[in-house]
């Protein structure tokens, strides 16, 4: 059997790889796998001889909005039938069974993904069962092994969890992430012209409380000073505030 056709995801357009659960135990991971799937825009699951049946109630309700995977998952008897129309296969296990084959990180691996499924190639990503993971006769009918960097005495990852992982490097891969913003919060960022007009202000209410001294060292004093108003990512609104605490100090002093 084969998976159904998988409309365009709405977060990464175009053909993805196919995620295989092989052998899946608790219909409670599944749907947890396909709602990490779904984040990243990976909509091709396959499932393989789910240990509770198919389909699975508890899967469906895990699922929750990420459902449509699961009615158009293709459903299969074996890893070989799961994987007989992919051009290469990845199989994600922490262990070494002594098998010659290229391990990849995450990120390498769905970057190699990339390049085959953007030269129409069909990629198959395997994943083990909750208990034991793949067993050898999985893995050898992969192409390369993902493994990840996890703490070598506690190696072992909820399917979910390997699967989010994974779908994670792929729309990292594909799309265009941006690694910090800020959110402006009705604001923009403050001017050069702003930020020299603070300092001006800070220096010459300081000037006046006698806060440059000795006087040989005024001028270094006001040159900290400038560095730091420059160094601070400041908004217009932070000017505002700085110039409104300045302003308050300076009526609290005259009414004194």
């Amino acid at each position: 059997m084969t998976d159904a056709p998988a409309a365009q995801s709405p977060v990464t357009a175009g053909p993805t790889p196919a995620f295989v659960l092989v052998r899946p135990q608790m219909g409670e991971n599944i749907g947890g796998a396909a709602r990490a799937m779904w984040n990243f825009g990976l909509d091709r699951m396959r499932v393989v001889a789910p240990r509770d049946g198919w389909p699975n109630e508890k899967a469906v309700a895990m699922a929750s909005g990420a459902g449509r995977l699961l009615d158009e998952a293709g459903h299969f008897d074996s890893v070989r039938e799961a994987v007989a129309d992919c051009d290469y296969v990845f199989a994600t296990t922490a262990r070494m069974r002594g098998i010659t084959k290229p391990v990849m990180s995450p990120e390498r691996a769905m970057e190699h993904a990339r390049a085959i499924v953007a030269q129409g190639g069909k990629v198959g990503v395997l994943f083990g069962p909750e208990r034991a993971g793949l067993e050898n006769d999985d893995v050898v009918l992969a192409n390369a092994i993902i493994t990840v960097p996890v703490n070598p005495d506690f190696p072992s990852l909820n399917l979910a969890q390997a699967v989010l992982l994974n779908a994670y490097e792929w729309q990292r891969q594909t799309a265009d992430v941006v690694p910090e913003v800020v959110e402006m919060a009705k604001t923009d960022w403050a001017s050069n012209i702003e930020v020299q007009k603070l300092g001006d202000h800070y220096e010459e209410m300081l000037d006046q409380a006698g806060f440059f001294f000795p006087e040989h060292k005024a001028a270094s004093m006001k040159a900290v000073l400038r560095n730091l108003w420059s160094r601070m990512p400041l908004t217009q609104s932070d000017v505002a505030v700085f110039h409104g605490m300045m302003r308050q100090m300076k009526r609290w002093k005259d009414r004194s």
